[in-house]
């Protein structure tokens, strides 16, 4: 037997329940689209592109690559691109004062971060900007507005228009008779197993007597005695 459970109180919440619940109160992470409510880490954060790099703090494409790696890794930042060719950096990241409980820093922040890589710039050098993540991070990549398509190898874009009505009307009469021989080739096969066409309720089609068959009388009823030839 199990002993009796003497407690007078319901068993109360544990303690992340209550902070979760504490931080939905203060952060509105909800957002109504179509009818329908999502529910988004993130609302209104920034980005910031830090223009005229020195070729010479980049150092190498290879070089850029490592560093971005290295900003992505933190996990106020979002999204990081390093251009090195453009001498450009552009990194989407949480602000300190964005709505959420997600890990948080500044321009400030990251221009210290750049430094200690090696990377020499400054708040004169960025243009910031505010981004809604839900419209344009989150939907684009759930809900894209267009699929992008290239012409095939050898045309211009221009060629393809014009070309692609003809290959889409021949993929189509391609794709049908290629159904059709489908489909024949199930009737036969159901044909030559009566048991299979049973169980799919297959019934087999009368099949429609030849000339020379109707010359010798085949294909008619018991009675019916057919055509036949008289001599002149």
């Amino acid at each position: 037997m199990y002993p009796m459970d003497r407690r007078d109180n319901e068993p109360s919440e544990n303690g992340f329940i209550k902070d979760l619940k504490a931080e939905e109160k203060e952060y509105n992470d909800k957002v109504e689209y179509n009818g329908k409510v999502y529910r988004v880490p993130y609302q209104m954060i920034k980005e910031v592109v830090f223009l005229d790099i020195s070729a010479g703090d980049l150092k190498s494409i290879e070089n850029s690559a490592r560093l971005q790696y290295r900003l992505l890794l933190m996990d106020s930042v979002l999204k990081a691109k390093v251009e090195f060719v453009k001498n450009r950096i552009t990194i989407t990241y949480n602000p300190h004062e964005a709505q959420n409980r997600k890990e948080k820093t500044s321009t400030k922040e990251l221009i210290d971060f750049l430094a200690k890589e090696g990377i020499r710039t400054s708040k004169e050098h960025a243009k910031e900007r505010d981004v809604d993540y839900f419209e344009e991070i989150y939907k684009p990549q759930f809900e894209p507005a267009t699929i992008r398509e290239h012409a095939p190898y050898g045309y211009s874009r221009e060629e393809w228009k014009k070309l692609k009505p003809e290959w889409q009307e021949r993929q189509k009469a391609t794709s049908e008779s290629k159904y059709e021989k489908f489909r024949a080739f199930q009737e036969r096969y159901l044909d030559s197993h009566p048991e299979l066409a049973k169980e799919y309720g297959h019934v087999k089609k009368p099949k429609k007597p030849s000339l020379i068959d109707r010359l010798k009388g085949k294909g008619k009823g018991d009675n019916d005695k057919g055509f036949w030839f008289h001599g002149a």
